[in-house]
């Protein structure tokens, strides 16, 4: 075993025994490295000499496991798409560990695709090089655009195929997370009555995410309430890029906040509230609009495994108390949720804080504005800063008829930015920095999955990935991935798990 470029501490792995499968990946005939993040391996501290090379390659395909490292699958169940599983867990995944990184923050680095564990339900355990390329694109299009995600280290070649509906090359995934807690992580103990493995785990996530509530009186209420806040604010930033998660099951709803889990996700083109990708979502469980209702419904899964922590050994009567604390968190999620789309939406529209009933109404109703004429959510925005700039050209050309957004229009003008005139360019400015041109096109993320599959050309994947880091750019080198799809290639558009 070679000397780790690594230093792991693993709190999983030494503090929650019974948590997991100790287990070793699959070695692999062949590994190469295809993908590298040497941004995320500087600011986890590692050693980019030693990890972007032969050594990496072997590490990051599980032929080596780098001292320290204490490969695990980790257990947890799920609610998916309403129905409960009663375990699931790491099929085809392994955490290897935990680092440090430059920030002081515990992270941790999984494998994915690393062969078959004891929770791999008949499943081969590996996969397929296109979804995990696909989980690079987004994740770090959604870190480049500030949304909480985990995000991806690295992909290593196989060598070998895995088989789906055809033979396809193989890969495993490297994913960086704040860590793998999910609500379903608690629903494996809760399922099992094992109450005192579930006040384990949350010891454990309010020291890994909440340290100031460790030991405080009301801690196991605290940390519902936190979570939800996380999952609230998530959601709200989801739904101001127009992303679609596509599978928001509760093995997929992280204790962290972060989103993950980038399986059937798509992003928003022509507005549609009700939009749904997914190709296994057949009755639109997980459309668009409906993904901060199915937040919450995961957290009330949530509250369900901790009120026996939150009720604590005081009896019947304290159970109803505890049941009733934790519908209170619950149902402050809407309102929550609310404040926080509220403030991305202003920031897009180039407001400062105002009158919140009206705010809320002139945001709904640019939604409606964009529905109704089936224009690019993402231009849509994008075009309206520069309306701030004074120039309204660009916007009005996304509209069958031009003066279709007219009275939309001169509502937000009046509504104006404590006395700055909406052609502002300093307004314009800022909106550009919250209103990307560049999100990951289905269309443009497709053509490189399919020439790093089928032709073996990373090029595009390269080429759209820096794109991607650069959301916020309008040049003419980013041209090509600011245009959406035809209407027809979108009207017919599905995503797949990529299990």
């Amino acid at each position: 075993m070679a000397a780790s470029p690594f230093q792991f501490d693993n709190t999983y792995a030494r503090d929650l025994p019974g948590f997991y499968a100790p287990w070793k990946p699959a070695s692999v005939p062949s590994p190469s490295l295809l993908f590298f993040n040497l941004e995320l391996a500087l600011e986890l501290g590692l050693d980019p000499d030693v990890l972007n090379g032969p050594e990496g390659a072997a590490i990051f395909a599980g032929n080596l496991v780098p001292e320290g490292a204490e490969p695990l699958a980790q257990a947890y169940a799920g609610h998916q798409f309403g129905a409960f599983s009663p375990q699931l867990g790491d099929g085809r995944a392994l955490l290897l560990g935990e680092v440090i990184d430059r920030l002081g923050r515990r992270r941790d680095i999984m494998l994915k695709g690393s062969g078959r564990t004891p929770f791999s339900r008949g499943g081969d355990g590996k996969a397929a090089l296109g979804p995990m390329l696909r989980e690079v694109l987004i994740a770090e299009a959604m870190h480049a655009l500030g949304i909480p995600t985990t995000r991806a280290l690295a992909v290593a070649g196989t060598g070998e195929p895995v088989y789906r509906q055809r033979p396809l090359p193989g890969a495993v995934l490297t994913r960086v997370a704040a860590s793998h807690l999910r609500v379903g992580t608690f629903e494996f103990f809760s399922a099992r009555s094992e109450t005192q493995r579930v006040r384990q785990l949350a010891d454990y996530a309010l020291a890994r995410h909440d340290p100031e509530l460790v030991g405080t009186p009301d801690r196991y209420l605290a940390l519902l309430q936190r979570v939800a806040q996380r999952q609230a604010a998530l959601m709200a930033q989801w739904m101001n890029v127009g992303f679609i998660h596509g599978v928001m099951n509760t093995d997929n709803v992280t204790i962290s906040g972060e989103t993950i889990d980038y399986g059937p996700c798509a992003f928003l083109e022509a507005y549609n509230p009700d939009a749904v990708f997914s190709s296994i979502d057949h009755g639109g469980r997980y459309a668009y609009s409906n993904q901060p209702l199915i937040a919450r419904w995961g957290l009330a899964r949530l509250a369900e495994t901790l009120l026996p922590l939150i009720a604590g050994d005081e009896g019947q009567g304290a159970l109803s108390k505890a049941i009733g604390q934790a519908t209170e968190v619950i149902d402050a999620f809407p309102e929550w949720y609310a404040a926080a789309l509220l403030r991305g939406q202003r920031e897009k529209l180039g407001l400062q804080a105002g009158d919140d009933q009206e705010d809320r109404a002139l945001a709904a109703d640019w939604l409606t504005l964009l529905h109704h004429h089936r224009v690019d959510f993402t231009l849509g925005w994008r075009r309206l800063a520069d309306a701030a700039a004074g120039d309204e050209r660009p916007l009005r050309s996304l509209f069958p008829q031009p003066q279709a957004a007219d009275a939309w229009l001169a509502r937000w003008r009046s509504r104006g930015e404590g006395g700055q005139a909406p052609e502002s360019g300093e307004r314009a400015e800022r909106m550009r920095r919250v209103n990307p041109a560049v999100i990951p096109r289905n269309h443009r993320v497709e053509e490189a999955l399919s020439a790093a599959s089928e032709q073996g050309d990373l090029a595009p994947f390269r080429r759209l990935l820096t794109a991607l880091q650069r959301p916020y750019d309008e040049t003419q080198e980013q041209a090509e991935y600011t245009e959406p799809a035809r209407a027809e290639v979108t009207a017919d558009y599905r995503t797949f798990c990529g299990t």
